[in-house]
């Protein structure tokens, strides 16, 4: 039997609209506003620490504004994914998602370097993302012919129609036009060519076998060029950049157009699937989409390649004899046009860099991105998670709690527990947040293995590499990612235990699935597995977690990608939900 994984055509239990028929009436302006202003709530109470009453009203002081804001708690969460209703004021006055982000970002500036630019470009954010969710919803519901012919990789990655739900402007994307949106959106199902260069030799650089994999989707260039990729926004907007206008200029870089197969945008935006083509194009996107300019830098393609050679070594098949079912998406090459030197723009990048990504996703297999699993759906009224436990409750007659219990444990078998014995055994950190990690389920729809993505996402421990070395000397050197555990154990523990794990668990419980208590016991359980490893330890034992802060890190309007590692996010230290519940049984 064959379960749809995220694709607009699921329909939960208990009476759940399918795509052929939306829920009627809704107004997806309202519902958008409520979404946007769930999530500013959500990123202000975990990042301030700020309790969350279990029922009844939640009332927020803030002096900054000299303002109060209100709403009903209409499902506390133990996992921190709480629902709320409309926001008002205390007087009763009622409040829209861009209020509520004037007033937070406010607040969270007092006090710190923020200034008037940084709390203008978090509501600027807010305002576009709140928005362009709007118009997702809107567009997805009036559809009624479903495609069901996708596959299910394609699926889940235009699921996301809400985006981060812990983040305060998941759906932003300022500088894309309403009709570039169009073909642009994962959510609105979008497709189109890519934009082709042709560039002489002599200003490529390059690695792998980027020319071979990139022959048969490339347009026909003058001869003696070669075919470089780009993103149509940014075939347009780089033209004016230092360092390429000159290449333009000089004939050594030639603008070709259009042309090739037909490319999806995953839910990155920048990488691109088309169905049967054997590889991926992680392209350079420069638009500010949550919390950094998408472009792809030279340490990140270098990393890539260099964990592919990891792999190639003997790492792939050491992982494949500890967990045959989970994989590592190659990165195995990459190509880009060097900027002419002469411009003095200080950077190695042109904005034209392109990995070349391995594509393991046949039409039929069923491995799909956790984050579009798990993401609700205004607009058919399920989520992909609520399709695939009815079904098995259908399958096996068993009830919803037990089978989330289990669907967690198998989750937690061979998904969880690949990362954690790599980064145990040989000191490599996968940064296995949601939209980077991906589950396979078997034809019933329990999870039965995972992969994992992302080339700027791999950490090398600088204290135990001897495993690493023994297979690829100097692996962590050309990739310049070799960090101290420290930072490590905080960067992981926030993608893999909050992000991903906490991420899951909330997903059950604010769709209404199960419990979520007895699941982070499960969970616990299986982290307590790896108690030889100080990450493991600390997110099953440890009071407190430090966790990535989506709206302070906006406020302080640092880009993701630059600077130094240490520095690149707003960390906060929050109280740990996996042992929250063991605390308060103690003190029963």
């Amino acid at each position: 039997m064959t379960v749809n994984t995220g694709g607009p055509g699921d329909s939960g239990s208990g009476g759940a609209a399918t795509a052929a028929h939306p829920p009627a009436g809704r107004d997806f302006d309202r519902v958008a506003d409520t979404a946007t202003t769930n999530g500013l709530l959500r990123c202000w109470l975990r990042e301030t620490g700020a309790p969350v009453p279990e029922r009844g009203t939640l009332t927020l002081d803030l002096p900054a504004s000299g303002t109060r804001l209100e709403t009903e708690v209409l499902h506390h969460s133990p996992a921190g994914f709480h629902r709320f209703g409309p926001a008002r004021l205390a007087p009763g006055t009622p409040v829209s998602a861009v209020t509520v982000a004037a007033l937070l970002a406010e607040e969270a500036a007092a006090g710190r370097d923020s200034t008037p630019e940084t709390v203008s470009d978090l509501v600027a954010r807010v305002a576009d993302s709140q928005r362009r969710t709007a118009h997702h919803l809107t567009r997805r519901s009036a559809e009624t012919d479903e495609p069901d012919d996708r596959p299910p990789f394609l699926a889940a990655e235009q699921a996301l129609v809400l985006g981060h739900p812990l983040h305060p402007a998941p759906k932003s994307r300022i500088g894309v036009t309403d009709t570039e949106t169009e073909h642009f959106s994962p959510e609105l199902r979008g497709s189109f060519p890519v934009h082709w260069f042709a560039a002489d030799p002599s200003v490529v650089s390059s690695s792998g076998d980027a020319h071979e994999l990139l022959a048969p989707i490339a347009p026909e260039t003058p001869p003696g060029t070669v075919p470089i990729p780009a993103h149509p926004w940014q075939a347009r907007e780089i033209r004016t950049r230092p360092g390429v206008r000159e290449r333009l200029a000089e004939g050594t870089l030639r603008d070709v157009g259009p042309g090739g197969p037909e490319w999806y945008p995953t839910a990155s935006l920048r990488t691109l699937y088309a169905p049967g083509v054997p590889v991926m194009l992680k392209l350079s996107l420069g638009l500010p989409i949550t919390n950094s300019k998408r472009e792809n830098l030279r340490a990140e393609l270098r990393r890539g390649a260099e964990i592919d050679r990891l792999l190639d070594a003997g790492l792939a098949s050491e992982l494949a004899a500890a967990y045959p079912t989970f994989g590592i998406v190659r990165d195995p090459a990459w190509i880009t046009v060097d900027p002419d030197p002469a411009a003095g723009t200080g950077r190695p990048e042109s904005g034209l860099e392109t990995v070349l990504r391995a594509n393991p996703f046949p039409a039929g297999q069923r491995s799909v991105c956790v984050a579009g699993l798990l993401a609700e759906r205004p607009d058919t009224g399920t989520a992909g998670l609520s399709r695939v436990v009815a079904e098995l409750e259908e399958r096996t007659g068993r009830d919803r709690q037990d089978i989330a219990e289990e669907w967690c444990a198998r989750y937690a078998d061979t998904v969880l527990a690949p990362v954690l014995w790599l980064y145990g055994t040989y000191g490599l950190g996968l940064e296995a947040h949601q939209q980077n990690t991906l589950v396979t389920l078997d034809d019933a729809g329990w999870p039965s293995g995972g992969w994992y993505r992302d080339n700027q996402g791999y950490y090398i421990s600088e204290r135990r590499s001897g495993e690493l070395d023994r297979i690829l000397p100097g692996v962590g050197d050309d990739g310049a990612n070799r960090c101290d555990d420290a930072v490590i154990d905080e960067r992981l523990g926030y993608y893999i235990g909050v992000n991903n794990v906490l991420g899951l668990v909330g997903a059950f419980g604010a769709l209404g699935i199960a419990d979520e208590r007895p699941l982070l016991e499960v969970f616990r359980e299986r982290l307590r597995r790896f108690d030889t490893l100080p990450l493991a330890r600390t997110l099953a034992e440890s009071e407190t977690l430090r966790c990535k802060a989506n709206l302070l890190t906006r406020i302080d309007g640092l880009d993701e990608l630059v600077g130094p590692l240490e520095t690149q996010s707003v960390y906060r230290t929050i109280a740990n939900p996996f042992t929250a519940e063991v605390r308060s049984r103690a003190g029963a």
